[in-house]
């Protein structure tokens, strides 16, 4: 992946005053969905805008697509940001919002009318289009958001909570709309705390802890390398309380819980291969029949916790 194809961060540090904001960042961000993720102050904002240019590193050095601000014309081309907060013009209709951000990027006007429009309908407002924004729902602001971040068509859309406030039909066709701008190539960032999306959705995750990055990858890797804290699996099965014996002949299992229904089984072990080939060793010689195998812990949430210590809850 070359720079030109990719959000770089080169040891990158940020402080405000004495106050740190990330430290030592190193990353590489890809084309596709890319979930942030941390409690309040971890740096999840302060990445945010160093990647869409608004604030500038104290170190290091941070380029999207090949661009840096310093050349701001293209660059902010470029990304597209929407962020948490409501902060819109007094007395404007939502077409307006998204055409004069259009107009400020120089579009010819024929061009700011087909890019309104366009945007509009991807976010499912162009009925509400001609209403004043102050007569919104926080569902409907969000979506105007996401419509003037998304409408000049940047390769780079940066979204900070961006299912904040939408219903859940709302959210899942929002969900829907990124996975089709990763499936078109487009590198899209979201921050969110709502952790059980962030596994649906995201391709990647970075997790972050007091301005440092944790760790980054695909979840199920990064579950991976978390050697301290043994796998934890349920096994849906007949005979549970069979399979518990014999996997306890295992000096990696270090528990073997039946569920509360009487028909599973939830082990931790610090050797989830070996438990595996036990399990299919069991299946085959008519023990138990299985109904189902999923790890009880390779998500987001529990991933975080881990690397964390348990400090707060991830948001």
């Amino acid at each position: 992946m070359s720079g030109e194809n990719a959000i770089l961060f080169d040891d990158v540090s940020k402080f405000y005053g004495e106050v740190l904001g990330v430290n030592r960042v190193h990353l590489r961000i890809g084309p596709g969905i890319t979930g942030l993720v941390g409690p309040n102050g971890s740096g999840k904002t302060t990445l945010m805008n160093l990647m869409t240019g608004l604030v500038r590193p104290t170190a290091g050095s941070v380029s999207v697509l090949g661009l840096t601000p310093n050349d701001p014309e293209r660059f902010f081309r470029t990304v597209g940001y929407c962020t948490q907060f409501d902060s819109f013009p007094r007395f404007v209709t939502g077409r307006e919002f998204i055409s004069f951000s259009l107009k400020l990027h120089g579009m010819s006007p024929s061009e700011v009318k087909l890019l309104t429009n366009e945007a509009l309908d991807r976010v499912g407002m162009s009925e509400a289009a001609d209403r004043k924004i102050a007569a919104y729902s926080k569902g409907m602001r969000q979506r105007i958001r996401l419509a003037q971040a998304l409408a000049h068509r940047p390769p780079v859309l940066v979204l900070d909570e961006p299912l904040n406030g939408l219903d859940p039909m709302a959210r899942v066709e929002c969900m829907e709309l990124f996975r089709r701008f990763a499936g078109d190539g487009l590198h899209v960032v979201i921050s969110s705390h709502i952790l059980h999306e962030v596994d649906r959705l995201c391709d990647r995750v970075i997790l972050l802890s007091h301005g440092y990055v944790v760790a980054e990858g695909a979840i199920h890797g990064v579950r991976e390398e978390v050697h301290d804290h043994p796998t934890q699996i349920l096994v849906r099965c007949t005979n549970p309380s069979s399979l518990a014996s014999r996997v306890f002949a295992q000096d990696s299992v270090v528990e073997a819980k039946i569920h509360d229904d009487g028909r599973g089984l939830l082990i931790r072990t610090r050797d989830a291969a070996r438990f595996y080939l036990l399990l299919n060793r069991v299946v085959a010689d008519g023990e138990v029949s299985v109904e189902s195998v999923a790890p009880a812990d390779d998500d987001v949430l529990s991933v975080y916790q881990y690397l964390i210590g348990g400090e707060g809850g991830a948001a």
